[in-house]
């Protein structure tokens, strides 16, 4: 009889009858006994009370038995961590059983036990299972070292498991090799800053070894690894390709899928002079091919990433046009799919088969398929010039036919067809206006509206065709509103005498009758062209259109290059980065192809750039000083110290920036007092050039920057406090600071007040009032602020990093709906989620505590325990940040979520928060 039975008693009481038989003697009893209670569990029951009972069974050498109570182990330990520590031991012993399969389900479950009090206790056990004498073992506890990461990532770093895993990246065993390089990957995905798959040629040569020998998850795993290695040269990434090429004629459609991926990422390396470039494309097709005869949903997945091949390289399939034509029984979802990719890989060569098959799909039965068809025979036509006239001829068959969504398309294609290929087809427009009434999407409305006004010199009665439709002007859709008023424009300007009724119509009707922004607007534009220059509107209205480009459709090229990176992934089905679909988003590194290399000049060029990192330069934060202030205070006191051009500057909080040795020990620091963030020391001490070097005291004018929080002197004011030291040999005079344009318009609201002249080793104190109607430049970071102080001996130049809570404005508070309404409109992508530790702070205190720095509490509400605080702040500059706070009461932690239509902003509004709560 089978195990299912077990899942067929619903008795009462039957916890105590298994709690009995779980402490029977008979080993077959207990084995019946945890069968039931694994039943019980999988079917929804509670069976937690028998905790104890089922890990005493744990100390048996039943392989089977042993299996059973594990399962039960990994379900239950997380509600009974105090009992689950009970098991640790045997964990422990379980782990040098001379049987490997046990010591490897020992390790397996011990990963799978996300508790935090054991985690500890499995440090030693996964260390020894880690360099066991069996592979099995090994293998096993490589996965278990990303399991424990994912539970305490400073722990397995403390352990130096990571050092232990790269090292196994050159074990002898390929299944081994293969989970390593899975769990580092894992790993690494979640922490993209560190370095962890150091991939060399070394350590490449090893994993192709491996790959050969591995089962098919293995390889992929290597395969999706090799694809994050960027080749020195073009001779290195032919011999991975080399390399990598069996795996296409794999039976599993993924190691096919990412070993395309990594072979069309190492393509971009090689010449295309190359024997073995034709070669490699040769040899791509054939797999791709093969995809397509599996069953429809993973036919869906190959033609999707074959889309994105497609559009890279349509050299690879241009020979296998057959392939994709529609069979009659493919679902609707893969006839669409290979509809697109027929238009992609239509050229003269093959147009007269595909325009035959598009003919025959526009009499299916199914309206989308059709209707898709229709439109792709109006594709081809633009994308190959000879095909055109038998295209215009098929579409007009088409509308012969009479069947309105096939009408309805053809005229929207038709359209661009004009568009592409002016005065030449307009021979058809009389068929076209003889199904003007049968006409009811607005696409197709619009269409065939554009065609009239477009070409109203060749239709007579052009007049009375617009007037008809002008008859429910608003109950038309905006779309065929606008596209009717500008036809009506062209025909006045085109027949001005007949038509001067029915432009004044239509004005008013767009103007005075309509609440379309958008209308209204191109209403008035025209009234008030035609009313004063009937010349330039004509040139405007009528101006000669540029033709319209092959494919609108091809995914933008950067996308693209990083798409192709992600073949065989969900990116890749749907067409979107990680980044766009990954909750969070954090943790997603952008992946670009390498860039191309010649073969003799690589091996001189530096290290290419890692992938993921941006190949761009980043900009300099500071530009150079010929730009920086030019118009500083255009006093004639000599040049400024010229100094080296200083790169972008390592962002600190409170660092200041010296632009060339300008400021130098002459200022001791600046800090904000309104409220200035908790700033670390920074060393002012820079290079001093312009012969003033006998003015410093070299040796000890070293200025430091300090600051603490500060709360504002008063509500809404906004201050910055300087402290100036003379360390020059001569008396300071005519003070004077301006401020570079920034993110956020600071600039001084008064003069810099040094009322005496500063005596050498004098130190004054000023506070400076700041306000926010200076000139606007985005700056990097945000919160940069570059400042220039004058006085009579030079001009010093600094920069320093104000906290964000300064501009925090009191008019900040929303009302509960405008709240609701705008968390809901902003986009989920712009939601980040942060972290504030080490803050015990009650409800209470963090929202009376946050209200006085003007981040005010909109509603609050308890979920499940948790405090929820919902806040709204807004910036001197008007945009509103909306701010999720969870509050768990004896945790000293606190989780903020940050929404914002700029989400640039959301980091600097969490450091505010975090120095506002912690002072």
């Amino acid at each position: 009889m089978t195990d299912s039975k077990y899942f067929t008693t619903t008795k009462k009481g039957e916890i105590f009858e298994l709690k009995a038989e779980l402490n029977s003697d008979k080993k077959e009893k207990k084995k019946e006994a945890v069968k039931k209670v694994i039943a019980s569990m999988t079917v929804g029951k509670d069976v937690s009370a028998l905790f104890p009972d089922v890990v005493n069974c744990m100390q048996t050498d039943n392989l089977e038995l042993k299996k059973l109570v594990y399962l039960y182990l990994m379900n239950y330990a997380k509600s009974q961590p105090d009992m689950a520590i009970m098991a640790v031991n045997t964990f422990v012993k379980d782990c040098e059983d001379p049987n490997p399969l046990i010591r490897a389900l020992a390790v397996r479950t011990m990963g799978c036990i996300r508790v935090d009090k054991i985690t500890e206790y499995l440090c030693e056990p996964l260390r020894k299972c880690l360099k066991d004498e069996d592979p099995y073992v090994r293998k096993t506890a490589a996965v278990c070292v990303a399991k424990l990461h994912d539970i305490n990532a400073q722990l397995v770093e403390d352990q130096g498991f990571l050092d232990t895993l790269k090292d196994l990246i050159s074990d002898s065993n390929p299944m081994v090799v293969a989970n390593a390089v899975a769990a580092l990957s894992e790993i690494a995905e979640s922490h993209p800053s560190s370095n962890l798959l150091d991939l060399n040629p070394q350590s490449i040569n090893k994993l192709l070894t491996a790959l050969n020998e591995c089962t098919e998850w293995g390889q992929i795993f290597i395969l999706d690894c090799l694809a994050n290695y960027t080749p020195k040269d073009d001779r290195e990434a032919q011999s991975i390709c080399e390399r990598v090429t069996p795996r296409l004629s794999h039976a599993n459609s993924a190691v096919v899928l990412s070993a395309v991926k990594v072979l069309m990422k190492f393509m971009e390396m090689l010449s295309k002079d190359l024997d073995y470039y034709g070669t490699l494309l040769k040899k791509l097709a054939p797999p791709l091919v093969t995809l397509l005869s599996a069953e429809p949903e993973l036919q869906y997945v190959a033609l999707r990433n074959i889309n994105l091949i497609v559009q890279k390289r349509p050299e690879i399939l241009k020979h296998e046009m057959k392939v994709f034509f529609v069979k009659y029984n493919d679902p609707i979802y893969v006839k669409l799919e290979k509809l697109d990719i027929m238009i992609r890989l239509a050229s003269q060569a093959n147009i007269a088969q595909v325009l035959a098959e598009l003919k025959e799909y526009a009499t299916e039965v199914d309206v989308d398929f059709v209707r898709k068809a229709v439109r792709a025979i109006g594709r081809c036509a633009i994308k190959v010039e000879q095909s055109a006239e038998r295209c215009v001829s098929t579409l007009l068959d088409l509308i012969q036919t009479k069947v309105n969504y096939v009408v309805q398309e053809a005229i929207v294609v038709i359209k661009d067809i004009f568009r592409k290929y002016p005065n030449k087809y307009e021979s058809v427009i009389a068929t076209l206006c003889e199904n003007l009434d049968s006409l009811d999407e607005p696409e197709a409305r619009a269409a065939m509206i554009w065609i009239v006004g477009e070409y109203a010199e060749r239709i007579d009665n052009a007049d009375e065709l617009l007037e008809s439709f002008l008859e429910g002007f608003h109950d038309e859709s905006t779309q065929v509103q606008l596209q009717l008023l500008t036809a009506i424009v062209k025909l006045f300007l085109k027949k001005p005498t007949e038509t001067q009724e029915l432009v004044q119509q239509v004005l008013s009707l767009a103007t005075q009758d309509s609440d379309n922004p958008d209308l209204r607007d191109r209403g008035y534009i025209y009234w008030r062209l035609l009313s004063t220059d009937p010349v330039a509107a004509k040139e405007v209205v009528l101006a000669e259109k540029p033709l319209i480009s092959e494919e609108t459709d091809l995914i933008e090229p950067t996308l693209l290059d990083e798409l192709i990176c992600y073949i065989g992934t969900l990116a890749s089905v749907y067409h979107k980065p990680p980044s766009a679909f990954v909750e969070g988003g954090r943790g997603v590194v952008h992946k670009s192809l390498p860039p191309r290399t010649a073969s003799s000049e690589s091996t001189e060029s530096p290290e290419a750039v890692p992938t993921g990192a941006p190949s761009a330069e980043q900009p300099d934060v500071i530009p150079p000083q010929g730009d920086l202030l030019g118009d500083l205070l255009n006093l004639d006191l000599g040049p400024p110290v010229s100094g080296p051009p200083l790169a972008a500057p390592s962002v600190q909080m409170g660092a200041v920036d010296l632009l060339g040795g300008g400021l130098d020990s002459l200022i001791g620091g600046t800090n904000f007092t309104a409220p200035p963030a908790a700033a670390v020391p920074a060393n002012l001490g820079a290079p001093i050039g312009g012969g003033l070097s006998d003015l410093f005291d070299l040796t000890s004018g070293v200025g430091t920057l300090s600051g603490s929080y500060v709360a504002p002197k008063a509500v809404g004011s906004i201050s910055m406090d300087l402290q100036l030291t003379n360390k020059a040999l001569q008396v300071m005079t005519d003070f004077a600071i301006q401020f570079n344009r920034n993110s956020f318009g600071l600039a001084p609201a008064a003069p810099l007040q040094v009322h005496a002249p500063l005596s050498p080793n004098q130190t004054v104190e000023i506070s400076l009032p700041l306000n926010t109607v200076g000139s606007v430049m985005k700056m990097e970071p945000l919160n940069n602020l570059q400042v220039a102080v004058k006085n009579n001996i030079d001009v010093f130049y600094f920069s320093t990093l104000y906290p964000l809570h300064i501009l925090f404005v009191e008019d900040g508070k929303m009302d509960r709906q405008m709240f609701l309404a705008t968390w809901k409109d902003i986009p989920n992508e712009n939601e980040t989620q942060y972290q504030i530790r080490d803050c015990p702070l009650s409800a209470e205190a963090v929202s009376s505590r946050l209200q006085s720095s003007n981040i005010f509490t909109v509603a609050k509400r308890n979920v499940e325990g948790q405090d929820m605080l919902y806040q709204s702040l807004k910036l001197t500059n008007g945009i509103w940040v909306l701010a999720e706070l969870r509050i768990q009461p004896g945790s000293p932690n606190l989780m903020l979520s940050l929404k914002c239509r700029a989400p640039e902003v959301s980091q600097h509004v969490y450091q505010a928060y975090e120095t506002i709560l912690k002072n």
